[in-house]
């Protein structure tokens, strides 16, 4: 049995909802407040979409339905997450918004919805229906929210169009809730340090997350972050500097949030950098070799909370 060093996202939906979960990605034909106030995230392509991704025309219902279809053959997968993916999604009026999560109920074997967004388009009003729609039809209901990283001179940089307290507000209110909460990290853009890693694996072990999703930055095709390294404005960290963040960040992680990802997953011909020409399985492998070497695990350093200086 493989020896696992960090808590999987997968052992966590097989202890919540009691075997294998799969995602099943719904892009919406949806924008966010940051490209249509300017060029958006540096990162940000025209294209916000992944694996297994249907044409944003399709229903929400037909895109689950073909995606459950085609995940479930392939990996005999019997329960799933509709995932909300592209861009923002709670960035549309309230009823628009209502009426595309209700269309979740179409499709059978739906346990979970899971919405990717912005800390600055959580409201009230969409989390307060989301909290009913699930406690009336049994589906759990889990928020992504994009913070990226803690250092505000970088969130500028990237023109990312929010800051720390945005976050803040917004895990507060979905936790005020029965939902589950899910924070994107990017541990290797240019301008933030290992100071800065250990930083967010601290950061967002004392607020009320679930779930981690980390990226290792990849510079996506047409984006302004593409201009900026074809310049040489920028350079991109060493792959063994970005597995040495990671082993960092797991060891001051809180144990008891799942780890949903660790490296991007990109389509080759979408970008110009993507996790140094090496396959995410073969990057997972080197850090699992480091994390055994060093002795690692997550939370080995989680000593830093409830008063650890008194010392009487």
């Amino acid at each position: 049995m493989e020896h696992s060093f960090y808590y999987k996202y997968s052992d966590y939906l097989k202890n919540k909802y009691g075997s294998k979960v799969y995602k099943l990605p719904i892009n919406l034909p949806i924008s966010c407040p940051n490209r249509e106030n300017g060029t958006g995230c540096t990162f940000c392509a025209d294209i916000a979409t992944g694996f297994e991704s249907q044409d944003n025309r399709l229903t929400v219902r037909e895109q689950l339905e073909k995606n459950r279809d085609y995940i479930g053959r392939r990996y005999h997968a019997h329960q799933f997450i509709a995932y909300f993916q592209n861009y923002t999604n709670t960035y549309m009026p309230f009823d628009q918004f209502k009426n595309y999560i209700s269309q979740v109920l179409s499709v059978p074997d739906i346990v979970e919805i899971s919405i990717s967004t912005r800390p600055d388009c959580i409201c009230d009003d969409y989390l307060e229906f989301l909290a009913e729609f699930g406690d009336k039809n049994h589906i759990g209901i889990n928020i992504e929210l994009g913070l990226q990283t803690v250092n505000y001179h970088t969130l500028k940089k990237i023109n990312r169009g929010h800051g720390l307290a945005e976050y803040i507000d917004s895990v507060l209110r979905i936790k005020k809730y029965p939902m589950t909460l899910c924070t994107h990290l990017i541990l290797n853009l240019p301008w933030d340090t290992m100071d800065d890693v250990i930083e967010m694996s601290k950061f967002i072990s004392v607020l009320p997350t679930d779930i981690v999703k980390l990226h290792s930055l990849y510079i996506a095709r047409n984006s302004v972050m593409a201009g900026q390294y074809l310049a040489h404005e920028f350079s991109v960290c060493s792959k063994e500097e970005y597995l040495e963040r990671v082993k960092t960040f797991l060891e001051y992680l809180k144990p008891d949030i799942a780890v949903e990802r660790l490296f991007s997953r990109i389509p080759e011909n979408d970008a110009i950098f993507s996790n140094w020409e090496t396959s995410w399985w073969k990057l997972n492998e080197m850090l699992n070799q480091l994390m055994s070497v060093s002795g690692s695990v997550q939370g080995c350093k989680y000593n830093y909370t409830n008063g650890p200086r008194i010392r009487f």
